[in-house]
């Protein structure tokens, strides 16, 4: 067997055999529920990444790359955030980080976590 993983209801067991694609098994009384990890699985983003997406092109009209990922398992504590702008050239990485706080200053009140990452795109 192998980690299981899951919110109420419905776990999700991943087994790994050599060579073969991970097998799902459902099983009762676990952590996620079937739907919600149906729906994640095929839904290009979140509610939440959308939201948070839409405000860095709003602050960063320059960016040439916004990726938002939930990885909270859905829920919008937690959010990855890989941003390429103009914006950053010639600020230090800390700075460019506090740039991206700033700008969501209110979403991140109601968040556990975020990880920045940002770039300056190369030409």
């Amino acid at each position: 067997m192998g980690k299981t993983e899951g919110v109420k209801g419905w776990y999700l067991q991943h087994q790994h055999v050599k060579s073969t694609p991970p097998t799902i098994l459902l099983q009762p009384g676990s952590l996620l529920p079937l739907l919600h990890w149906a729906q994640r699985m095929f839904a290009s983003q979140t509610e939440g990444e959308l939201k948070v997406t839409q405000i860095l092109k709003e602050k960063f009209p320059r960016a040439t790359a916004i990726k938002v990922t939930d990885i909270s398992g859905g829920c919008g504590a937690m959010y990855e955030i890989k941003i390429e702008s103009e914006e950053f050239k010639e600020k230090r990485t800390v700075q460019q980080h506090q740039m991206v706080n700033q700008a969501l200053k209110e979403e991140i009140k109601g968040m556990h976590g975020l990880r920045i990452f940002t770039s300056v795109p190369k030409h």
